[in-house]
């Protein structure tokens, strides 16, 4: 059961705050096709200006041309790649290491069935997930920063 609170049309301040056009969406008035046709297409096309304006004002510089028989000295993947990079770069063995990749997403596949019989949504409650999430989260930092040292250093990150 909902408590639903109507207000007092009657009211003469509210009466001229409804005239004035003030404090619509609580007293009533439908989001079709106030909000829906009218407001919400002024905000998504005055967001398209702002970032086409940007776009236009403002282009994104273009950094040197490439060359194609230059090599960097040390080729480093997108950020969100230096976890599986540096699994790749240290384990020796490179089928090792690709199963070391595949294991990623198996184990964040396995959590749901390994935590179904438990309904609550608080970590707190929830210890295996928890542990899980944070062990891993751990280890993705530790093997990222990994990724942008030399290779002896890579798993130790020179505290060793």
């Amino acid at each position: 059961m909902s408590i639903l609170k109507k207000p007092d049309l009657a009211d003469p301040k509210l009466r001229a705050k409804l005239a004035k056009g003030m404090g619509h969406n609580y007293y009533g008035e439908p989001a079709w096709p106030n909000d829906l046709l009218y407001i919400f297409p002024v905000c998504i096309l005055g967001t398209i200006s702002c970032c086409i304006g940007l776009g236009v004002l403002e282009p994104t510089p273009l950094g040197e041309k490439a060359d194609p028989f230059a090599t960097p000295l040390e080729i480093l993947p997108e950020w969100y790649f230096f976890p599986t990079f540096n699994l790749l770069r240290v384990i020796p063995n490179k089928l090792l290491g690709v199963f070391s990749m595949a294991a990623v997403p198996i184990g964040l596949i396995t959590v749901p069935f390994i935590e179904n019989v438990n309904k609550f949504q608080n970590p707190f409650r929830r210890p295996l997930a928890s542990l899980v999430f944070l062990v891993g989260t751990f280890a993705a930092f530790w093997l990222g920063i990994g990724a942008t040292m030399p290779i002896t250093q890579a798993l130790t990150l020179g505290f060793f």
